[in-house]
């Protein structure tokens, strides 16, 4: 099996660009994808996986990528007769798009393949077209399933299931399930809000982050409840943005000049799980992903330097950092109340600001989280350094089957 080498990374600026659509996006990450590889045009380029989510809503399906890309070849900066594979799964579309590539390459088929995931959330003048495009990551042929399954979830972990308007249901899913925790492990409201404090102080160094200030835990405790127990301040953002990444085999990469060669990052693992109706003390399927990914690499929890998580809402990364093995169950509100997490402590997490502070356009997250980690394992995070990097985690989930997501992508990164 070919080893599987990253020599480009990108991501827009996350937020709401109500000037930019789905096309212009992929123009972005693209030319910015190659001018991170120090390349003029892909001709080199065998294969291209395209993640997007929300086209539909503008009624275009079926061929995403093709229409997105279609300018560029016209203008010779992508080549023609190039496959490319769309690719959807709820928020780990992105990380689901670099997982196929890695497959093209690991598979000896393609020697350099394109993984790129945009997205267009914000629609200010048609509000119900961005709610519309979230109904997509639950089932809606029998809602009746999860209703029941939340109604007697609720009873449990102590919060009775009650969307409500201004919010999507993925909110008071996270919500219960927070509460379960807090419940059960004696995790704290503090807690929660100490690891959105943490994001959004991250989040302030980031140039790309929708969100750049600073917040306390009295702050974020303080701003407007979404869903008890989360305010607006522990919950990611609407925003529109891109991201992509170039991927190469070993061969490939020994071919090119030394000045790629010497920022290139290693692709040691990339790992997918699937959703169930769990219980509720059940572990969810990161952990699946994770010890796959593991194993995969040969490494462990305790041989990641930097890592980034999909913190939908400030719970999650409590959550992720016991799925993900960082500490004990139960012990994740600790684990991230005790500074571990943040800028200097032993595992900083979501370098990035997270889905909280960095943003969150759906189908371009999971390649917005490598583009955070390659930097950081090349040195070139800026004021988001975190010192000796060396191997990198990302975690990314998408959709819900339940409490669990519907997809979780693990992808191990090393500098080479």
């Amino acid at each position: 099996m070919s080893e599987v080498y990253l020599i480009g990374v990108y991501s827009t600026d996350f937020g709401k660009r109500p000037g930019d659509n789905v096309k212009t996006l992929t123009r972005e990450a693209y030319a910015g994808v190659l001018a991170d590889a120090g390349l003029e045009c892909g001709s080199v380029i065998d294969s291209c996986w395209f993640g997007n989510c929300g086209m539909w809503v503008e009624e275009q399906g079926s061929i995403r990528g093709q229409v997105c890309l279609t300018p560029l070849v016209r203008e010779g900066m992508f080549p023609e007769r190039v496959p490319v594979i769309n690719v959807e799964g709820g928020c780990a579309t992105a990380s689901m798009a670099l997982n196929g590539a890695w497959k093209d390459i690991a598979a000896g088929v393609a020697d350099t393949v394109l993984a790129i995931g945009v997205e267009k959330t914000f629609y200010p003048d048609d509000p119900a077209q961005s709610a519309r495009l979230f109904t997509g990551g639950i089932d809606q042929y029998d809602p009746q399933e999860w209703q029941d399954y939340y109604a007697q979830a609720g009873a449990v972990a102590g919060k009775n299931f009650a969307p409500g308007p201004g919010r999507s249901i993925f909110m008071d899913t996270y919500a219960m399930q927070a509460c379960y925790h807090m419940k059960t492990h004696g995790t704290t409201r503090a807690q929660i809000a100490a690891a959105a404090a943490k994001n959004h102080g991250h989040g302030a160094l980031n140039p790309r982050a929708q969100y750049r200030f600073e917040m306390t835990v009295d702050e974020v405790l303080a701003d407007r409840e979404v869903s008890w127990p989360l305010t607006r301040a522990m919950c990611a953002p609407v925003g529109d943005g891109g991201a992509a990444a170039l991927l190469v085999s070993g061969r490939q990469l020994r071919a090119l000049p030394a000045a790629v060669r010497e920022r290139a990052v290693r692709v040691l693992a990339t790992t997918l799980s699937g959703g169930k109706y769990r219980d509720l003390d059940e572990p969810g399927l990161s952990r699946t992903a994770a010890q796959k990914a593991y194993r995969q690499a040969d490494l462990g929890p305790t041989d990641i330097d930097v890592a980034e998580v999909h913190d939908a809402t400030a719970f999650c990364e409590i959550y992720q950092a016991e799925m993900l093995g960082f500490c004990e169950d139960g012990q994740g509100g600790a684990f991230i109340e005790s500074g571990a997490t943040r800028l200097g402590g032993c595992l900083p997490i979501n370098t990035s600001g997270g889905l909280v502070s960095k943003g969150h356009p759906v189908g371009a997250t999971g390649l917005s989280m490598i583009t955070e980690l390659v930097e950081q394992l090349r040195g070139e995070a800026g004021p988001r350094q975190v010192n000796g990097a060396h191997t990198a985690l990302a975690e990314n989930g998408g959709g819900v089957i339940g409490f669990d997501e519907a997809a979780c992508s693990v992808i191990i990164l090393q500098r080479a």
